[in-house]
């Protein structure tokens, strides 16, 4: 097993996919350099840029990680892409190619429902969508069980693609969209940060693959300290107000000197309402809203850490000790040291109550 600590020696290798069997095929041996994003913020989850002497066409492209280590050879997948839209510049004695490419999702972005399409009420959600993205790609799909079934029939809008659909149509079992790097088109469970394992530990001992620089950013714009609820019903009408005036609090009246006010009107309440029960709805709320997401960003040399992960990170240089993170980005260089640029998230409470 590789050690992601210790060297090793590094190439990359590329091939072309079968989109049917989803096998390596040829080798691509013209590649002059190449870089790849995951992103959770885009549609398709990611992209790559592979920048060539020769297009090779509309296919898939499998990027691979090669290694030695300890006379050793290993071969780690990073990612699967479509290649489009291809540019060429000439200098008068290299051609160079700059292809984008993007993840099998993108075939689900470029498909579009039929007009009035619907799924029908009672209709297990996850086994739908798995028959929907079986239907619709190429890429290989693997299942996810789940006994969610749709409450009211599911309409797509007029200016639906299958993946902006079935995005929004797999929220009602509480899933999103995953992909590893074979390509497979996955369905992840919808979890916050508190609920995840750590699956890899970022130290800044002598054995790190963590690079020196470190940010991290966070914004207390229009965190409130204040809540009021207003709620009426059958002519019944009651009113909750909850201060953050806690001065070990960054966000209370006291030490921002000002009220930041959210007000609620009418919002569901489980049970009967009455007084106790509004105000215990405004504190909950304002614990809620009194949270901070935490940005971090970071390099690193490469380790099999995908977008959606969870990690814990040790940087004590930088204040950072065992915060759990979820990672939210990365950019890898396809170079020697594989470099990859990772931003992960983490929230902390501002206010306890």
């Amino acid at each position: 097993m590789i050690d992601w600590s210790k060297s090793m020696q590094q190439t990359f290798e590329y091939y072309v996919v079968d989109p049917i069997t989803w096998k390596d095929t040829k080798q691509i041996n013209n590649v002059k350099s190449s870089s790849i994003n995951r992103d959770l913020s885009s549609d398709t989850l990611g992209s790559a840029t592979i920048d060539v002497t020769e297009s090779v066409g509309e296919c898939y492209i499998r990027i691979y990680l090669v290694m030695i280590q300890n006379g050793e050879d290993y071969k780690c997948p990073l990612g699967t892409y479509l290649v489009q839209t291809p540019s060429s510049d000439y200098n008068g004695r290299i051609r160079s190619v700059s292809m984008d490419a993007y993840t099998p999702l993108l075939e689900l972005k470029e498909d579009l429902p039929p007009v009035g399409y619907f799924i029908e009420k009672d209709s297990n959600v996850m086994s739908t969508a798995y028959n929907i993205c079986r239907e619709h790609l190429r890429a290989p799909v693997v299942q996810a069980v789940c006994d969610t079934n749709l409450y009211d029939d599911f309409v797509a809008n007029t200016n639906d693609t299958w993946l902006s659909f079935l995005k929004d149509f797999i929220t009602n079992a509480k899933y999103e969209f995953s992909i590893d790097e074979l390509g497979r088109i996955m369905f992840a469970p919808k979890q916050d940060i508190e609920s995840l394992q750590p699956l890899w530990t970022y130290n800044d001992d002598n054995s790190s693959i963590l690079y020196p620089d470190i940010s991290m950013d966070h914004d207390i714009y229009g965190i409130p300290n204040v809540v009021e609820v207003v709620y009426s019903k059958d002519n019944e009408h009651y009113y909750a107000k909850i201060v953050n005036d806690d001065p070990n609090s960054p966000t209370s009246t006291v030490n921002r000197g000002r009220n930041i006010v959210y007000r609620v009107t009418d919002p569901s309440i489980i049970g009967d309402p009455s007084q106790d029960r509004i105000q215990e709805y405004a504190k909950s709320l304002l614990k809620e809203l009194s949270s901070i997401e935490y940005k971090i960003k970071y390099t690193h040399g490469y380790c099999p850490v995908r977008v959606g992960d969870c990690i814990r990170l040790n940087y004590k240089r930088s204040g950072l000790t065992n915060i759990k993170a979820k990672v939210i980005s990365q950019s890898i260089k396809c170079e020697p040291g594989c470099p990859v640029e990772e931003t992960a998230v983490f929230t902390a409470k501002l206010w306890e109550g």
